[in-house]
């Protein structure tokens, strides 16, 4: 069993920032990228960034120089820190992990979910 917990979301205003976190724990032989997607009501997941277990990232257009993704392989955690946040950037903030359970056992897992919300 994986689980991935998230942490961080909430209310902020426009200009300001917000840190999410997500920590995998469970059986876990590796973790290789790990990401952040977000979602709002009524339109498809989209990517917002990710980051390889070397520390590779990419990033949507969208967020480039105002989000980073970052990780810790140690803690099995992935972080998110939002700057400049805009009311665009209102959503439901997902973590996902493709990590290996065992040696040839590979899947990915998401989290539950964090709401961001950004007022004007």
């Amino acid at each position: 069993q994986v689980q991935l917990v998230e942490s961080g979301g909430g209310l902020v205003q426009a200009g300001g920032s917000l840190r999410l976190s997500c920590t995998a724990s469970g059986t876990i032989f590796r973790i290789n990228a790990m990401g952040w997607y977000r979602q709002v009501l009524g339109k498809q997941r989209e990517l917002v960034a990710t980051i390889t277990s070397g520390g590779a990232t990419a990033y949507s257009d969208s967020v480039k120089g105002r989000f980073t993704i970052s990780r810790d392989n140690a803690k099995n955690t992935v972080y998110l820190q939002m700057n400049s946040l805009k009311p665009e950037d209102t959503a439901v903030y997902y973590c996902n992990a493709d990590l290996l359970t065992t040696a040839t056992i590979r899947l990915i897992y998401w989290a539950q979910g964090t709401q961001v919300t950004v007022s004007s």
